[in-house]
């Protein structure tokens, strides 16, 4: 049979159509109405739940401090609730402008599965479990709750709650995709990126399919750091510069992942024996191979200005002109004169980095760009570059 857990508790108005509730309980009930949402992804990639996992050793520290002597956590664990969960208003308390005292009625059964329960814990996942397995008979702690079947808004409060404490950086990128909230401004410019990154992860047409290594996708390749840095570079002031959302237009995703899609796959063609494999074994899938062939996206992107942007062919064609001069997987990249780096001993450090993009736009200026632009017929264009190249060339 279902029950009700009915509490004092005082709702407090926050600003327009922000509620919160607090209350207190006791620490040994909350796993009977709240669970954890651990991210992970759903068969159809879309991504569930918001929580890291459990810091076990920080558990442990806890549990032993709960069982001492007289243990106090004044800190509120904060709750997301669905709208199952409901507030009703004592008539006869004292109220203020902003508040007013009732009570909170939560409904819950013995043995409710995760996926029922009406609560998501928000913050204090670890205090929550230390008081689970802590040996003692029960623990009281403050809650500070809000309702919502939002799921976005339970992962943009995560989001806000844990940006200042030291919460996994790859956790974040991957849930903020979901969110829409004013962000903190460093979260808020990486939200776009980290759109694109997603989709170029996870959609079953992109070359970096399954690659880029994530919370959700811990066997990928390549660093989710690398991929974001060179999506930023090309937002800032590259290609993909030219879809961004002005103040008073919204961001050309599909545009951007065209251009995207476009480009990898002709890296992915031009330099097949070095794709796809660890970083350690090839430095093209590395840090620094990212990055600076993202710079070279932006180049060849230029150099095809008269078009929103290049095909998978024009892409293709003018990455040809580089092939003979990079080292991604054996032999000597030759820097200049007494510069000579084998190939693995580039490092993903901003010098490297540096040294790597100038060497292949030197190489790329010198011999590909002022090569005849190749034109093309409007059954190319897109992300995939598909269809006959036209003979027909133009110079500059």
């Amino acid at each position: 049979m279902p029950k009700e857990l009915k509490l004092p508790a005082i709702e407090v108005k926050q600003s327009r159509g922000r509620t919160l509730y607090t209350f207190a309980v006791d620490g040994k009930l909350v796993p009977q109405f709240a669970t954890i949402s651990r991210v992970r992804r759903k068969e159809d990639g879309a991504l569930s739940g918001y929580q890291r996992p459990e810091v076990l050793s920080h558990i442990d520290e806890i549990r032993t401090y709960l069982e001492s002597g007289s243990p106090m956590v004044p800190n509120a664990l904060v709750v997301a609730f669905d709208s199952r969960v409901k507030f009703h208003p004592d008539s006869k308390a004292i109220t203020s402008e902003y508040s007013r005292s009732g009570v909170l009625t939560i409904p819950f059964e013995s043995e409710m599965e995760d996926d029922r329960k009406p609560g998501f814990i928000v913050d204090g996942q670890q205090r929550l479990a230390a008081i689970r397995d802590a040996n003692i008979e029960r623990f009281p702690v403050c809650m500070t709750a809000f309702i919502t079947d939002d799921v976005g808004q339970q992962t943009e409060q995560f989001i806000l709650v844990n940006s200042t404490k030291p919460l996994p950086k790859g956790l974040i990128y991957e849930l903020l995709p979901g969110t829409s909230a004013r962000l903190p401004s460093l979260l808020d410019r990486r939200r776009l990126p980290a759109q694109l990154m997603e989709r170029m992860n996870l959609e079953e047409g992109s070359p970096l399919h399954k690659m880029i290594q994530t919370a959700t996708n811990p066997g990928g390749i390549i660093k989710d750091n690398s991929i974001l840095r060179m999506l930023e570079n090309s937002l800032n002031d590259g290609v993909l510069y030219r879809f961004n959302a002005s103040e008073e237009a919204n961001a050309d995703t599909e545009q951007m992942i065209n251009v995207l899609y476009a480009y990898w796959t002709a890296v992915k063609e031009v330099f097949k024996a070095a794709w796809g494999l660890p970083p350690k074994k090839s430095r093209l899938m590395h840090g620094a191979g990212i990055i600076s062939m993202g710079l070279i996206m932006d180049a060849i992107s230029d150099r095809y200005r008269d078009r929103p942007y290049p095909t998978a062919a024009q892409f293709a064609t003018d990455l040809m002109g580089l092939k003979e001069f990079c080292r991604w997987t054996a032999g000597f990249w030759d820097f200049g004169p007494g510069l000579q780096r084998k190939w693995n001993e580039v490092q993903n450090t901003s010098k490297d980095i540096e040294v790597l993009t100038n060497y292949l736009m030197i190489q790329y200026k010198s011999k590909v760009w002022s090569a005849p632009v190749v034109a093309v017929g409007s059954s190319e264009k897109g992300a995939s570059g598909a269809g006959k190249r036209s003979r027909a060339v133009t110079k500059r």
